[in-house]
């Protein structure tokens, strides 16, 4: 990494909302006491999904970035989710089995509060979801971007197709790799930071770190620490 840009990775928050604001304050407190003259937040994707605050969530990363602080927001498969299901209101079964339910909840809909029955219920879930979303979220969730890159570094959410060039990965991968990217020993051109397989701790291997620690089942929220050749953790 360039000595002079300290760089932060947030692995998946999935609606979490106190852990991303103690985690945001401890990034305060680390960055306050180190020489650099850029700082960066990536968020690694799913935001939103299976806790209850996904909103909250989304608010607090439009609304209340960390001062002095440049922020890449990334894609994560439930943020694909969720905005499939706007689009194809068909699909939306898959979401709400994968902790969707949760994220209307906290845009005020009730999935089973009286819905049509039959063909009409996702379309009816879907409409009164678009209704509620804010402009500035809807903005958000459109504009998330696949990768990122500092330094040695290649920031993604799920991961990427061993034996397949950076320049050539397609989003599916991107989005919701696990094997063979997590057992590939190959290297990849960059070292790989993502989320996406959660683990108790972060996971370092010779060509790849993940720090999805399972915020939403009782872990931590974890963002990898990178300046120089420092690579450290945060957690809360």
């Amino acid at each position: 990494m360039p000595e002079d840009l300290r760089l932060y990775a947030i692995g998946d928050i999935h609606g979490r909302l106190d852990l991303l604001e103690a985690l945001h304050d401890r990034i305060r407190e680390d960055a306050a006491g180190r020489q650099a003259r850029r700082r960066q937040l990536v968020y690694l994707g799913d935001y939103v999904d299976r806790g209850l605050a996904s909103r909250q969530v989304v608010d607090t990363l439009i609304a209340q970035p960390l001062e002095g602080f440049e922020a890449v927001h990334l894609l994560g498969n439930h943020e694909f989710f969720l905005r499939r299901f706007l689009s194809q209101p068909g699909s939306g079964d898959i979401w709400l089995m994968n902790g969707g339910e949760t994220t209307l909840q906290s845009y005020g809909i009730e999935p089973w509060d009286d819905p049509p029955g039959g063909s009409e219920r996702l379309p009816w879930l879907s409409s009164r979801f678009e209704a509620a979303l804010p402009e500035s979220h809807r903005r958000f969730f459109d504009g998330l971007a696949l990768t990122h890159e500092a330094g040695d570094y290649l920031f993604v959410h799920a991961g990427v197709r061993p034996g397949v060039p950076l320049d050539r990965q397609v989003a599916e991968d991107l989005i919701w790799i696990r094997e063979p990217f997590l057992r590939s020993q190959e290297e990849f051109g960059k070292l790989v930071v993502h989320g996406h397989t959660p683990d108790v701790g972060p996971v370092q291997r010779g060509n790849r770190i993940c720090v999805d620690t399972g915020a939403c089942y009782g872990g931590k929220l974890t963002a990898l620490v990178l300046q120089g050749d420092e690579q450290s953790f945060l957690q809360a």
